[in-house]
C-alpha cells in the first residue's frame, strides 16, 4: 500500500475517528484494489462481506429496477467508503458499483472491522459518523429532486467542483455527461437543455470543462426560489 494511500485512508470519515491503534490494524489486514474505468466492483444481490475507501478515481453505486432502467445512488471519490452497512450484517449489496474512472480502492474485511469494535469500542462512532453522511447525502438528492429545477441542480453541482466563493472559476467535470444526467436525476437531453439554460447565467461548456463567470451569481440562481426558476423557463 502506498503512504499516500494509507494517508487518505485515515483520514477518511470511516476511520478518522478511530484510534491511531485501530486505524494501524484495520489498514495492516486491509488490501489495495486496482479497477480499470468500467469494471465492476460488485453487483447487487451479491453478499456484502467488505467495507471499501476510495483512494484513487470515482466510483458509481447504482440500482436497476425491474424494467431495466438504471438509477445512480450515489457517485464516490478520493476518501469516502461505501458498503458499510451492509458488511456488517452480512447482507447482500442493496445496490451495484461500478468504476467510473480508473480507480484505487481500499478493501476492508468486514469482520475484521466487527473484531475491532470488541477491541475498540470507539471505532463504532466512525462507522456512524459514516453512514451519516450516506443518509444526509440522500436526503439531500430528494430535497434537489423536489425542491430545484434540472438547472438548479446542475447549478449546484458546478458549485460543488469549485474551490472559491467568488470571482470566476473553471472546474474539469469529474466524469462523464451521461453520469452526472443520472446523478442529478436527468435524461441526458434535459441535462443538455439545463447547460444551455445556464448559459444565461455565466456557465460556458466546453468540451470537459465548465467556465463560471461569477461563482456567486450562479450560487444565487441556485438558492433562488423554485418558481421563480420556473417561470424563467428553468
Amino acid at each position: 500500500m502506498k503512504p499516500e494511500h494509507a494517508e487518505t485512508a485515515r483520514q477518511s470519515l470511516l476511520l478518522a475517528s478511530a484510534p491511531a491503534q485501530a486505524q494501524e490494524a484495520l489498514l495492516a489486514g486491509a488490501h489495495t484494489r486496482v479497477f480499470e474505468r468500467g469494471a465492476t466492483i460488485f453487483l447487487q444481490g451479491e453478499r456484502a462481506n467488505a467495507i471499501y475507501i476510495v483512494v484513487e478515481g470515482w466510483v458509481k453505486l447504482f440500482r436497476i429496477a425491474p424494467n431495466g432502467t438504471e438509477a445512480v445512488v450515489g457517485v464516490f471519490t478520493k476518501g469516502r467508503s461505501f458498503g458499510e452497512a451492509v458488511a456488517f450484517r452480512h447482507d447482500v449489496y442493496p445496490v451495484g458499483a461500478e468504476a467510473v474512472t480508473d480507480c484505487t480502492l481500499l478493501r476492508i474485511e468486514a469482520d475484521a472491522f466487527l473484531r475491532m469494535i470488541t477491541e475498540s469500542p470507539e471505532v463504532a462512532v466512525s462507522i456512524l459518523s459514516a453512514t451519516f453522511v450516506h443518509l444526509h447525502s440522500l436526503v439531500g438528492q430528494v430535497e434537489q429532486l423536489k425542491a430545484q429545477t434540472g438547472a438548479q441542480r446542475v447549478a449546484e453541482f458546478l458549485l460543488e467542483l469549485c474551490d472559491r466563493d467568488d470571482g470566476s472559476c473553471t472546474v474539469l467535470l469529474p466524469y462523464d455527461k451521461a453520469l452526472i444526467a443520472g446523478r442529478l436525476g436527468l435524461k441526458p437531453e434535459s441535462l443538455s437543455r439545463a447547460f444551455a439554460k445556464l448559459r444565461d447565467h455565466g456557465v460556458t461548456i466546453r468540451q470537459y470543462y465548465a467556465e463560471i463567470a461569477d461563482v456567486a451569481a450562479l450560487r444565487d440562481y441556485a438558492e433562488e426560489d423554485t418558481a421563480l426558476a420556473w417561470n424563467r423557463g428553468q
